[in-house]
């Protein structure tokens, strides 16, 4: 197994759960979701995070999942307005769905959420079930504007999971995620690719990212110039970074995942990362949406 293939984690956000409209064509949901797993268990990749858009989508990964399993399956945290019971009892309904009595990690979707008034109550309900064994550790999801490194040392979590990549190298640069890591916190990176940006061709590129123009179409080249291409170069520049314990990418079908397998156990290109990051703030949102 490729040593950069252990430092890849899977996300489930971008499996297909359902059957497209018209007439049926190739194999079923639940058969391709099983053929991802396949291929990241067989290829040596690390985590699973199987935060899932529906109940009953947790029900086909658990359904596809390996046996055994070597992944380090990961959930997301019920939102907090419901009540500390109602975080547990979904909790509980995951792992259930998954077919699971325990999973490696439930993570916090925002960090916002640890700060209102229902904050205090979730972090000790996830305290709680930590405790009872049902999950190993404890994550939360933070953005740039979050303050990693507060979130790291108010709240003490075992994992933090934060954009970054070669176009967003904000909290690398800053030594935000360098100083969790020296806190003792497991950093993942996730959004490497930026929701597609550095794939998007420049007549796809929505009117909002018209200042970003110039600058993509410069890494374009630069990458291009390093004998690479844009997935092998975002994965290089994600798993070369120190700080980070775990790459989270997304994969909506068998044949993307054999291509991230394929490009991520390539050796990394020899590229100028420092001068490929961006600085345009509407880019750098993360909510932008491809036209």
């Amino acid at each position: 197994m490729h040593p950069s293939l252990a430092k890849l984690g899977l996300s489930a956000a971008q499996f297909r759960f359902e059957t497209p409209a018209g007439p049926a064509r190739g194999r079923s949901p639940a058969a391709e979701v099983a053929e991802i797993l396949a291929i990241a268990d067989r290829s040596g990749l690390s985590i699973l995070d199987a935060c899932a858009p529906f109940d009953s989508a947790e029900a086909v990964i658990g359904g596809a999942l390996p046996q055994p399993n070597g992944l380090r399956v990961l959930l997301r945290a019920a939102r907090p307005e419901k009540g500390p019971d109602f975080v547990e009892a979904e909790a509980r309904a995951s792992l259930s769905r998954l077919g699971l009595e325990k999973a490696d990690a439930i993570i916090v979707q925002s960090a916002g959420d640890l700060f209102g008034r229902c904050g205090p109550d979730l972090w000790d309900k996830l305290n709680d079930l930590k405790d009872q064994g049902l999950f190993d550790k404890i994550g939360v999801s933070a953005l740039a504007c979050d303050d990693p490194v507060g979130i790291a040392r108010r709240f003490k979590p075992d994992i933090i999971q934060s954009p970054a990549s070669l176009l967003d190298q904000r909290l690398l640069t800053s030594g935000a995620l360098a100083e969790c890591a020296d806190l003792g916190v497991e950093v993942h990176l996730r959004s490497i690719f930026l929701q597609g940006l550095l794939f998007l061709p420049p007549d796809r590129m929505p009117a909002t990212l018209k200042g970003a123009a110039s600058s993509l179409s410069r890494v374009r080249r630069m990458i291009a110039e390093g004998r690479s291409d844009p997935l092998q170069a975002a994965l290089g520049f994600a798993l070369s970074r120190r700080e980070a314990s775990a790459v989270i990418v997304g994969a909506s079908s068998a044949q993307e995942l054999s291509a991230i397998v394929a490009a991520a156990a390539s050796p990394p290109p020899e590229l100028d990362w420092d001068g490929m990051a961006l600085d345009d703030a509407t880019a750098l949102d993360h909510r932008w949406q491809a036209a």
